[in-house]
């Protein structure tokens, strides 16, 4: 599950949204909770970071600018002890702030027998993706990524593989004979 959430995540570096993590009662989930992570990177903290990369070097230049466009990243996962201790009411609420028109479903994964589940959810405006929510669950985990702000989905490609971010294959690759 962590490593769909990571894939995810670094994909989502893509997106700017309304900020959906703000309209979930999380200390509601929370309270039942025994393990609780919760990332706020806003837009004051992403342009500190972004002071620490320099302009001068091709890389880390395209990198200040991807940083620069994003208003903020913000992780909420939530780790149970027993599984039931939130229920798929809770998760249908989170899926009810992303409907369309506004957001898309670009990935849906769902697991009948317990396992991961996951959805990615786009919200384009023209032709410019606006935002991205990923929400991943599984019986006794529930996490949500919200990714606020705009950058070049190319930025994907170009960094794919490197700073952490893993390579996402575009293209089908042939068969080996």
């Amino acid at each position: 599950m962590r490593r769909v959430l990571f894939l995810f995540l670094m994909a989502a570096v893509a997106a700017p949204a309304q900020e959906i993590h703000q309209s979930i009662d999380w200390a509601k989930l929370a309270a039942k909770a025994v393990e609780s992570v919760d990332v706020n990177l806003d837009a004051n903290l992403l342009s500190l970071t972004a002071k620490f990369l320099s302009g001068d070097k091709p890389e880390e230049a395209k990198l200040k600018q991807a940083v620069g466009n994003i208003k903020g990243i913000y992780v909420k996962s939530l780790t149970f002890e027993k599984e039931g201790e939130y229920s798929m009411a809770d998760v249908d609420k989170i899926r009810a702030l992303l409907k369309p028109p506004q957001w898309s479903k670009v990935v849906d994964i769902q697991s009948k027998k317990g396992g991961d589940n996951a959805g990615v959810f786009m919200r384009i405006e023209g032709d410019q993706i606006r935002g991205m929510v990923v929400l991943a669950f599984e019986p006794k985990e529930l996490t949500v990524v919200n990714i606020v702000g705009t950058v070049d989905p190319d930025f994907i490609r170009e960094f794919g593989g490197k700073l952490g971010i893993p390579k996402i294959e575009l293209e089908k690759k042939s068969p080996k004979r």
